[in-house]
């Protein structure tokens, strides 16, 4: 039987209708793959708590977590992802990347032109159908 594990994504807009993203580097799970930053929730945490830890240790900066944007549970080879994606805006600091390989701000209409990790696309789908 595969583990099941949950996990949390940040999806921070900024003014200019772009998102951020991050790619996973060739050490982590799912390398090379685009994402909505975040990461495993821990015992005791509620998903919004988790995000907030998470994007302080892998980009170094704090973010407001706002509302639930998706919750996809996909099934790859080895595991089952459930994916909760939440809006959040940086309160402080910028982001650094500290676990990544890349990250940069997407805007809306170009989120679909990135490789992202299979749980993380409806969560993508949903953000592009907004657009004006």
């Amino acid at each position: 039987m595969k583990k099941t594990v949950h996990v949390v994504g940040a999806v921070i807009e900024n003014e200019k209708d772009e998102f951020f993203c991050a790619l996973r580097s060739p050490e982590m799970s799912l390398p090379n793959y685009w994402e909505f930053p975040g990461g495993k929730i821990e015992v005791g945490e509620s998903p919004e708590q988790a995000l907030i830890r998470e994007f302080n240790e892998e980009f170094a900066c704090k973010i407001h977590v706002g509302s639930k944007v998706e919750d996809t549970t996909y099934e790859y080879d080895k595991v089952i992802v459930r994916l909760e994606t939440y809006e959040a805006k940086l309160v402080d600091g910028k982001p650094t990347a500290l676990e990544h390989a890349e990250t940069k701000w997407v805007p809306r209409q170009d989120l679909l032109k990135l490789e992202f990790a299979p749980a993380d696309i409806p969560a993508v789908e949903k953000l592009v159908k907004k657009q004006n």
